[in-house]
């Protein structure tokens, strides 16, 4: 088996969140825990993964962070699996992959849900990336700059 390179000390942003929610297995289990699946069972039947695949990748999102666990809150022996304030983060994202999905992968209306505003019952608007001035911005309107705020460590020679 390949051991995979750990990104939890990568200098790039988005690596680091590969290295928490990267895999699918793990933004499946935050979407169903977005949809308010709790239990280990659960989430095995409705993902289809084998068990020790969930096993793994539960612990891993409590290990991050994402998850936390509590106990069952029908009073039963088992766990429950909740979302932290920083697994709710990852919502933004999941809405970005829906909507990219929605846009590119597929026939319109192919899908069998819609993402829509609980209290109107409308569809969600398309995800949009804002200036500080509110400037709608595309990918070509940005770009990378050294962090003013980052203490460099100097190197120390012999």
């Amino acid at each position: 088996m390949v051991k995979r390179t750990r990104l939890q000390h990568a200098e790039c942003p988005i690596a680091r969140s590969l290295d928490a929610i990267g895999d699918w297995w793990s933004l499946l289990i935050i979407r169903d825990a977005f949809l308010g699946i709790r239990r280990f069972r659960e989430f095995q039947k409705n993902l289809g993964c084998a068990k020790n695949i969930l096993a793994v990748r539960l612990r891993a999102l409590v290990d991050h962070g994402i998850l936390t666990t509590a106990p069952a809150s029908d009073g039963s022996a088992y766990q429950e699996y909740l979302l932290t304030p920083k697994g709710r983060g990852v919502f933004p994202v999941l809405v970005a992959l829906r909507q990219w999905s929605e846009e590119f992968s597929g026939a319109p209306g192919e899908f069998p849900t819609l993402l829509v505003d609980r209290d109107k019952g409308r569809p969600v608007r398309k995800l949009e990336l804002r200036a500080h001035d509110g400037r709608l911005l595309r990918d070509g309107d940005t770009e990378l700059k050294p962090n003013p705020n980052l203490r460099r460590r100097r190197r120390v020679s012999a």
